[in-house]
């Protein structure tokens, strides 16, 4: 499904015409640049490569900085390919704005959650731990309690729900509707929430 770059500014709320709230999420939209289409006589396959975000060119690689030039722009910070856009659609160096989207629309949006680090069971995988303090517990609460039997099969199962990193993994949230479009400043408003923290860069696909 094609689809855009665009940034998570943070969350606000809509009041319909009958009263009703909804959480929304406020995304920025800049426009895109084309830079680089992909053809089957060169790549093995048709994509359109985006890009997004303003870049320094102090720290942008000299390969990078001649790949954008090609395309007539500056550095960006994010590129991302799609393969489902029309052919002859979109030329090298053209831009797609916020209004590749109409209110109404159902959306998908894909971004990186946030990273909360070293988590126990408790928080990661919502066990209820022991659930108790007297009876010989201690400082048992939010253990995990037994892992597996022990002559047999001696071992611990792949895949056993444990301690571990938590999130910073890519997501995807699929039919968010488009509630408003502001082509002047850019944003578009999506009902719910979208995965990542503010400033954060997101995919927006049909």
């Amino acid at each position: 499904m094609p689809g855009i770059i665009g940034k998570k500014i943070g969350m606000t709320s809509i009041f319909a015409a009958d009263g009703k709230n909804t959480a929304c999420t406020v995304i920025e939209v800049s426009p895109n640049v084309v830079t680089q289409i992909r053809t089957e006589d060169v790549d093995g396959y048709f994509a359109l490569q985006l890009a997004a975000g303003e870049k320094k060119e102090k720290n942008t690689a000299a390969g990078e900085l001649g790949h954008f030039q090609k395309a007539g722009t500056g550095p960006k910070r994010v590129v991302v390919e799609y393969k489902d856009f029309e052919r002859d659609q979109f030329k090298l160096g053209d831009t797609i704005g916020v209004d590749f989207f109409a209110e109404g629309e159902v959306i998908s949006v894909v971004g990186t959650s946030k990273g909360k680090g070293f988590q126990g069971v408790v928080k990661r995988h919502h066990f209820a731990g022991i659930m108790q303090a007297t009876h010989g517990q201690h400082n048992r609460l939010r253990a995990p309690g037994s892992i597996g039997a022990g002559s047999d099969p001696s071992r611990v199962f792949k895949g056993l729900r444990m301690a571990g990193q938590m999130g910073n993994v890519r997501a995807k949230i699929a039919n968010l509707e488009v509630l408003k479009v502001d082509a002047e400043k850019n944003l578009v408003v999506v009902s719910g929430s979208v995965p990542g923290p503010k400033n954060g860069f997101v995919i927006l696909e049909k």
